[in-house]
């Protein structure tokens, strides 16, 4: 039989479909949770659902839309703010305040609202102090403001996530052209002027993504939300499902809160609609900063202090204090490095799977360039957006038809029952992971890929090179700095995750977070400090990533006198 030899147009197409077909498999992934969700919701027990309409969802939805709006308000506020000092203003301490201000993100909330609990409650040590200088006895003869509430979670939510908000407004205001404020101020615009109508406006893109992604942060909580006492939809799944034993009705929950889910999204997109500015790259110039001192210095430090002090000094310095006070590093629990090394293992394995596949993606779009690549990689991405909670109740189903099909595959070739291979395991586990974390490593992967020139793979495929090559050969070495700072980002989420590992992990797979989540429940929290300190020291590489490469240095001008 003669061989038959394939031309270029043939291999092209054959790439074509099989990059397509890719692509549609990824969006299918997302898709096939989300869909077994509502099935199991249809399905759900008729006696709960009254329950839950008249007790559960209403309460939840309020405190939920409350602890949102509270969280946008402030991070917005603190995240856009310090941005426009440290972009706009030149004093002292402004380079070292611009490095700390993300660190905030090294955090997970649980983490902060245990230590705030700690700090602040009524056997802590700021009301034992307040009791002392007062000389009241008991926390009945006083009023002080409770962390374990509404306000109290408000305040902690914004101070761990208004840098996302941050990072968002600060790269924007970077790269907006020197021209536009100038003629600005020709027209004789004021500093809040300029702010107000002129940088926040350009910048409205990227704060609608950096607002979003803090809200659905809000969204994907559990710990802190648990421990502060606000009943939102994400804790209703949790303690439908654990406590309650109902599976069908944490189903018709999360349901709901995917409507949640869809309203962010539209606002994110509703924010970004018909704002596209474009400045010329040969004339640009970046905005000179206006040199600040006295009185005017002093208040622009404090304002971009206090949000770093809360949000990252505080909660350091205190777990660092538990730490040596307790001797956590001298009587070391030996259990803490197996489950430092599951913890790893588990965040490595969906880091290496997620890039890999992400690569992948974000090449077959570039290669097949159509709308239904495009869709498919945007369903694909999805899963950043669909909480841990949500996602592993959707899992579940799927998981376990998996298992039937490999238990039934077993014994039809005289195997042995094979039990829940995927469910029972850490495997589910990280494919959880992967599916929340995937949009991070295909968005870092379409940067990367951005930068190569699409005429260096037409030339290299008229030279009969094959697209696996072009891939292995192009595009892995030049986009090695992009993924090698998505690897760091999607490893600390995975090492942060909290709900999906609650309600995935096998019963004897212990991680940082569930660690954690342990002694906080228990009432001991200062007991995993230095588990918290290991999560924080891992959260700060990718911190550091982000903002390497943002400081940009423009010569300061003198003092404005407007």
């Amino acid at each position: 039989m003669a061989n038959v030899t394939l031309t270029l147009p043939d291999r092209l197409r054959r790439s074509h479909i099989l990059a397509t077909s890719f692509l549609i498999l990824l969006a299918a992934a997302v898709l096939l949770p989300l869909a077994s969700l509502g099935s199991v919701a249809l399905r759900g027990d008729a006696e709960i659902w009254p329950h839950l309409v008249n007790y559960v969802i209403p309460r939840a939805t309020i405190e939920t839309a409350l602890l949102l709006a509270g969280v946008a308000v402030l991070t917005a506020i603190a995240g856009i703010g310090t941005a426009w000092i440290v972009t706009a203003y030149d004093f002292t301490g402004r380079s070292i305040l611009a490095w700390l201000l993300p660190l905030p993100l090294a955090f997970p909330t649980y983490i902060v609202a245990y230590v705030y609990v700690d700090i602040f409650d009524a056997v802590g040590p700021v009301q034992s102090a307040f009791r002392a200088l007062f000389g009241y006895r008991t926390a009945a003869e006083y009023w002080f403001p409770s962390v374990r509430s509404l306000p109290g979670a408000i305040l902690v939510f914004s101070f761990v996530l208004y840098p996302y908000v941050y990072l968002a407004a600060r790269a924007m205001f970077l790269t907006q052209s020197a021209s536009l404020i100038e003629v600005a101020r020709t027209l004789g615009a004021t500093r809040f002027m300029l702010a107000r109508h002129v940088a926040l406006p350009l910048a409205r893109p990227a704060l609608a993504v950096g607002l979003s992604l803090a809200l659905l942060e809000t969204l994907n909580d559990i710990g802190a939300s648990e421990y502060l006492g606000v009943q939102t939809l994400t804790l209703s799944i949790f303690t439908t499902w654990i406590n309650r034993s109902s599976l069908p009705g944490a189903a018709q929950i999360a349901c709901t809160m995917l409507i949640v889910v869809i309203a962010l999204m539209a606002l994110e997109r509703h924010g970004r609609r018909h704002r596209r500015f474009v400045t010329s790259p040969r004339r640009h110039r970046t905005v000179p900063r206006m040199s600040l001192s006295g009185r005017s210095a002093l208040l622009a430090f404090v304002a971009c202090f206090v949000p770093v002090a809360f949000g990252f000094v505080l909660p350091f310095f205190y777990l660092t204090y538990e730490v040596l006070l307790r001797g956590l590093l001298t009587g070391f629990d030996p259990d803490l490095l197996r489950y430092t090394a599951t913890t790893v293992t588990l965040a490595a394995s969906a880091t290496a799977i997620a890039i890999v596949l992400g690569l992948s993606a974000a090449i077959a779009v570039r290669m097949v360039r159509g709308q239904i690549a495009t869709f498919s990689l945007m369903i694909a991405g999805l899963g950043y957006a669909i909480p841990g909670t949500v996602l592993a109740l959707g899992l579940l189903s799927p998981l376990v038809g998996i298992d039937n099909i490999l238990n039934a595959l077993s014994r039809a070739f005289g195997g042995p029952h094979l039990g829940l291979v995927i469910a029972g395991s850490s495997a589910a586990l990280v494919i959880a992971y992967v599916i929340r974390f995937f949009a991070i490593a295909t968005g870092s992967a379409q940067a990367g890929l951005a930068r190569i020139s699409t005429e260096i793979d037409d030339v290299a495929r008229t030279l009969g090179t094959r697209p696996p090559a072009v891939a292995w050969l192009i595009h892995v070495p030049l986009t090695r700095p992009a993924l090698g700072g998505a690897a760091l980002l999607v490893f600390v989420d995975c090492l942060k995750e909290l709900p999906a590992t609650l309600l995935l992990r096998p019963l004897n797979v212990e991680t940082l977070s569930t660690y954690i989540y342990q002694f906080a429940t228990r009432g001991s929290f200062e007991e995993g400090s230095l588990a918290a300190l290991i999560i924080v020291a891992v959260g700060i590489l990718p911190v550091i990533h982000l903002t390497r490469f943002s400081e940009i240095a423009p010569a300061p001008m003198p003092p404005s006198s407007r």
